[in-house]
């Protein structure tokens, strides 16, 4: 069943709205739709009050610790935290209390997926592959394929799907990649990007067989968007487990 899903993206301690595609090494090309002068421990409580679970916490680049820690102490148990997670931390982030860790980055050497790493982080895990999800953030350039996923789906409970050059731009979901997760995955999937309207709920729902969930960022009303309205996309959640 598609869910909305919501997100809590911390940028130097801040949460924030960004384009996805201009996160880069260097300042000068990132762009940012939204600064939030509320703390993530704010959109942790509000998303506890109306039980969103699966909500991921992503740290973008250094200096996000402390607020990841922040929202894991306002939701301990209910969050997924990614951004930086290595064999070196992903227990330790399980013990600040998120309830999966994503990884992302880590896993690729010069573009190439490294086994070896993978490996890593679930020994670290005590190889529990409910603990990880594994977040394959993708550009027009680089496709998440069907091979990819039948050779990662063993060794994680969930996916986490960002199509860098939709995100932040609300242009609209990529529909195309959407349907392939749905024909694709076995596990849960989550897509991020583009998404607009609350309309692009039921596309997703409808593209995907009701397979792939929904994060919304840049246009909720939380975040400074004007597209739809956080209480909308509570309430589509709502309407989905009645039918």
């Amino acid at each position: 069943m598609t869910r909305f899903r919501p997100c809590i993206d911390l940028h130097s301690g801040q949460v924030k709205q960004i384009v996805g595609g201009t996160l880069s090494n260097t300042s000068s090309s990132l762009r940012t739709n939204y600064v939030s002068k509320l703390p993530a421990s704010y959109f942790a409580t509000l998303y506890k009050e109306h039980a969103l679970n699966g909500a991921h916490v992503i740290k973008l680049g250094p200096g996000n610790d402390a607020a990841a820690q922040e929202a894991l102490a306002a939701w301990p148990g209910g969050l997924q935290v990614g951004g930086g997670i290595t064999a070196d931390n992903a227990q330790l982030w399980i013990e600040r209390g998120a309830e999966k860790v994503i990884v992302t980055s880590y896993l690729f050497i010069e573009a190439r997926f490294s086994h070896h790493r993978l490996k890593a982080v679930l020994e670290s895990l005590k190889n529990d592959t409910e603990k990880l999800v594994i977040d394959l953030s993708c550009r027009r350039t680089g496709k998440v394929n069907q091979e990819i996923i039948r050779l990662l789906e063993p060794y994680c409970s969930e996916f986490l799907i960002h199509a860098a050059d939709n995100e932040g731009l609300q242009k609209g979901i990529d529909e195309e990649l959407v349907s392939r997760l749905g024909e694709w995955c076995t596990k849960p999937v989550t897509y991020a990007g583009g998404a607009r309207h609350l309309e692009d709920l039921d596309l997703v729902k409808r593209l995907s067989s009701g397979k792939v969930d929904l994060t919304i960022g840049s246009a909720l009303d939380i975040f400074g968007g004007s597209g739809l309205r956080f209480d909308e996309c509570v309430k589509w959640n709502e309407e989905q487990t009645l039918r």
